[in-house]
């Protein structure tokens, strides 16, 4: 395999374990139980150590398929159907789009339930507008209950849904819930059914660290879970200490591996940061070699190059580095 195509394919590993592994810790109950008690109404102000008991099971994580017809599995059970999230055969269509993590939370009435969804991602992204597809996934949500949740005609049956965006390397930290309102745009009549089915909650987060305090508890914990930059140590403490999270052996272990992966990509960084100013560095040179009057021999026997790159160079193409 050429050298620049193997290590390509070892950082997109690279980059595709430290994901999975961030996910897994997200996906502690404990710390979905803090993301619970600041954006679900029902949660807000409770003792995450309590709520943590609301969880139904354990997180779906990367697991359950987003594309239609995909997202419920059925089975036969004792002569019954029984439906539930599709997480059979993971390693079949790798390259699926999947919820990052999904589950079930019961109300403390004790029978309704929510389903909540997070999403974590590295920046807010340049290819499509977050919310969008933000609106795609609570549809997604809704429509996939069908069969599963409710059945027939039953749309009351249907599960509130939430889907939290958390969005590393903003500007400010800050979070926003958009949801269905009702606007009356000729008379009041009061049209019954449930405006607070769609849910979404989009948090950012800032490359620093912020201060513990009330108004940043959630974006101080979500920063330290996903850092790239704190050491072992220091996620460890800000876990435990700040954040009463039981530290077993599963979460010392995710944690060890992401800082360990975190840090071949910052080298992988400054080493591609420290090629690509030597091109630049060389491009200058070049081009005020040629500016003063030398000819493209002398400038490629000076460079090291040969005459086609000089000139490619200073034609404003792209430079063709040995």
């Amino acid at each position: 395999m050429d050298t620049e195509i193997k290590n390509a394919v070892n950082a997109a590993d690279t980059d595709a374990q430290y994901d999975e592994k961030a996910k897994r810790l997200l996906g502690n109950k404990m710390i979905l139980a803090h993301i619970l008690v600041k954006t679900i109404d029902e949660f807000l102000g409770m003792d995450p150590k309590e709520s943590v008991s609301y969880i139904e099971g354990d997180p779906f994580i990367s697991t359950v398929p987003l594309e239609p017809g995909l997202t419920n599995a059925a089975k036969e059970k004792d002569g019954q159907r029984i439906v539930g999230l599709n997480t059979e055969n993971t390693e079949i269509n790798e390259g699926m789009i999947r919820f990052d993590i999904i589950f079930y939370v019961r109300m403390k009435d004790g029978i309704s339930q929510v389903i909540v969804n997070i999403e974590a991602q590295k920046g807010e992204p340049t290819g499509y507008r977050i919310l969008n597809r933000a609106v795609f996934y609570v549809s997604r949500m809704i429509s996939s209950q069908k069969e599963r949740d409710f059945v027939k005609m039953d749309y009351d049956d249907i599960r509130r849904v939430y889907s939290i965006w958390v969005c590393m390397g903003m500007d400010e930290n800050s979070m926003a819930h958009v949801h269905l309102t009702k606007d009356d745009i000729l008379g009041s009549h009061q049209w019954e059914g449930g405006l607070d089915l769609l849910n979404i909650v989009i948090i950012g987060i800032t490359d620093e660290l912020p201060e513990h305090d009330d108004k940043y508890e959630l974006h101080r914990l979500l920063s330290a879970t996903l850092s790239m930059e704190l050491s072992v140590g220091e996620k460890l403490g800000i876990l435990e200490t700040e954040y009463s999270i039981p530290l077993d052996d599963k979460i010392r272990e995710e944690v060890d591996v992401m800082c360990n992966l975190s840090q071949g990509i910052r080298e992988k960084g400054r080493a591609e940061g420290r090629a690509e100013g030597r091109a630049e560095g060389e491009v200058r040179f070049i081009l005020n070699m040629y500016h003063k009057g030398y000819s493209l021999e002398q400038i490629a026997d000076v460079a090291g190059k040969s005459m086609e790159e000089v000139d490619a160079i200073i034609k404003g193409g792209d430079p063709v580095l040995a």
